[in-house]
């Protein structure tokens, strides 16, 4: 069977790339959707499992963890993509339309602060951190020797990210903050402005060398006094000390189990381990399925 990797443009900054096969079995047909920050991934493990069996048809598209989710309520994707857990909310949704749910945590990864690669900073502390996104602080002045005014680059309410974000800081965002739709459009924000500081997948930064040039990424230092950490340091994630780390999830419904267990038995495999690692992100032996 001819197989074909499309790739469409719904609306400005939503990129859904679709992997599709003449095929016309529904019983393998899987739709994902979810996270910007597991979507590249998520493609590439989709293309090396339907080269193994071509009789499969995976669509994918991102759109934020959230939107995922919103999508498994609505009988539209059969595994939502997800970099953070669900929400009380949502879990009371599905109880009461009665959708039972499978976890899966098939990597865990480190969500990296970025700025411009010629502002004068290379670390930054976890209070000082939530100052800036909050917008207390205001100025690069306030850190460095240049007078900037501070301009942040992040996520839209939807993204799992932008959550993470804002529980491990306990905060509100600032209302000045830019919205984004993923890691990309960040990304070029940040490179194209000296003043910006911006939050981005670890593993979309490691995987793209196109994606860091220009922009550095900062190690974080948890509490005044102790040593600076980079997300990009898999000694520091498999010992837990990276503050920004987070597992990544799909949920499954579980009645599309039989035809999704195939692809998470794939992830699980040698090949889909190697490229999990090689996107940047990270498998801890420690952690569980909740199926």
């Amino acid at each position: 069977m001819k197989q074909r990797l499309l790739k469409l443009f719904p609306h400005i900054g939503l990129l859904v790339t679709l992997l599709s096969i003449s095929c016309s079995n529904s019983s393998n047909s899987i739709k994902m959707k979810g996270s910007d920050t597991e979507v590249n991934l998520a493609v590439n493990l989709a293309e090396q499992f339907t080269e193994q069996d071509p009789t499969f048809s995976i669509a994918i598209s991102g759109g934020g963890s959230g939107l995922g989710i919103t999508s498994l309520l609505n009988g539209q994707a059969d595994i939502a993509n997800s970099s953070r857990p669900l929400s009380e909310e949502e879990r009371q949704q599905f109880k009461e339309k009665k959708i039972a749910l499978k976890t899966v945590v098939f990597a865990e990864d480190a969500t990296a602060f970025v700025v411009h690669k010629d502002l004068p900073i290379a670390e930054i502390d976890v209070e000082t951190l939530a100052k800036i996104l909050s917008g207390e602080v205001r100025n690069w002045s306030e850190l460095t020797d240049v007078n900037y005014p501070i301009n942040i680059y992040g996520r839209q309410s939807s993204s799992g990210t932008h959550t993470f974000i804002k529980k491990k800081l306990a905060i509100e965002f600032s209302n000045t903050a830019k919205e984004m739709t993923g890691n990309a459009q960040i990304i070029e924000g940040v490179k194209a402005d000296k003043t910006g500081i911006g939050y981005v997948g670890a593993g979309y930064v490691a995987h793209d060398p196109l994606a860091s040039q220009g922009i550095k990424v900062l190690k974080i230092i948890e509490k005044k006094g102790e040593k600076a950490v980079s997300p990009l340091d898999e000694a520091a994630i498999n010992q837990g000390s990276y503050f920004f780390q987070r597992p990544l999830y799909q949920f499954i419904l579980a009645e599309s189990w039989d035809k999704v267990r195939p692809f998470i038995a794939f992830e699980r495999s040698a090949i889909g381990r190697k490229l999990i690692e090689d996107h940047g992100y990270y498998i801890l032996d420690s952690q569980q399925d909740e199926i």
